[in-house]
């Protein structure tokens, strides 16, 4: 890392100035010293919505040509070491600058943005997505970020890009439809409380998820840890279990949002011709805003179709029970 690729610099100490407010300038200097990232906030504005109700939820699809990289990325091992990593720094674009968070990360802004405020959290090494390590990074920058983003990952089997480096992405609050669904009251049913951690599940969703609650950041580290052991136990692998993880710290409070994994991506992706679906879900998919990058999905896409595709690739209720029941 070089310091021309260094914006700033963030370590939580100095109260003048936040994580958010330096995010916020960043994004105004890349907008306009970096033409890629301004072609990506441009295209926001042609990127059509459709909402779509299926069986007791509703998702929104966003057709965006510009995520067909992200969405179609060769995540093979032999893809992998094929090409050079495009979030390592020195591969970064000359134009690319980041926040240097606690020396250990580079918040980046993304060059092709699902939202409006769409960063990259990088590890400043070359070092593969694993969320156990980092856990506790996690909640810290969900909680610097504050009320105003949700931190997101995914698992190296299940939606990450870049399954050979570590990051995290950051997007404004409410910006996936979970967000507003997990607070829900006739959605929402606890499953069990450890001390102060308050673990719950969403009914009736199409998908089977956990939420995790508390105001204090430790308790929650480790139940988090616990359920993804029990889940790992649960699956047969001794590799990190497939998880597409959302976080955020408002009112004080921590809530993470966990959705286990079977499959990486539906049949319907790998299908030649017409019959191909190219959905990918990772967080933000799962989380209820599918990213269709051709319009042909995007307009073809039906209820009964989204329902089957979060049924594939989504644990059944039992294996819930089961990982909070061990934990």
């Amino acid at each position: 890392m070089t310091s021309q690729s260094i914006f700033s610099e963030f370590d939580g100490s100095s109260p003048s100035v936040s994580l958010p407010e330096l995010s916020a300038r960043l994004l105004q200097e890349q907008a306009s010293s970096w033409p890629q990232l301004a072609k990506g906030i441009a295209s926001l504005d042609t990127v059509k919505i459709r909402e779509v109700p299926c069986d007791g939820f509703s998702v929104i699809l966003q057709f965006n040509p510009g995520r067909i990289v992200s969405t179609g990325a060769k995540v093979d091992a032999k893809s992998i070491r094929g090409r050079p990593c495009f979030l390592c720094a020195g591969n970064l674009p000359p134009e690319q600058k980041g926040i240097l968070a606690f020396r250990e990360f580079l918040v980046l802004c993304n060059p092709a943005p699902i939202f409006r405020g769409h960063y990259t959290i990088t590890h400043v090494d070359h070092i593969p997505q694993a969320i156990e390590p980092f856990a506790h990074s996690f909640l810290q920058l969900a909680h610097d970020l504050g009320p105003d983003f949700t931190v997101f990952y995914n698992g190296p089997r299940c939606g990450a890009s870049a399954p050979d480096h570590m990051h995290f992405q950051a997007s404004p609050s409410g910006a996936i439809p979970v967000e507003r669904d997990a607070v829900d009251e006739r959605r929402r049913k606890v499953l069990k409380k450890v001390k102060d951690v308050t673990i719950l599940t969403l009914e009736n969703y199409g998908r089977n998820l956990i939420l995790l609650e508390s105001p204090h950041r430790h308790g929650l580290e480790e139940v988090f840890l616990n359920l993804l052991q029990s889940l790992r136990a649960r699956s047969g692998v001794k590799e990190e279990p497939m998880i597409n993880i959302l976080c955020s710290f408002r009112n004080e409070a921590w809530r993470m949002i966990l959705f286990p994994r079977t499959k990486h991506r539906p049949d319907v992706f790998f299908k030649e011709g017409e019959q191909r679906v190219m959905v990918s879900p990772a967080a933000v998919d799962i989380g209820g805003l599918i990213i269709t990058p051709r319009e042909k999905d995007f307009l073809g896409l039906t209820a009964g179709m989204i329902e089957g595709i979060f049924r594939e690739v989504s644990v059944d209720a039992g294996t819930i029970r089961e990982i909070v029941g061990s934990s």
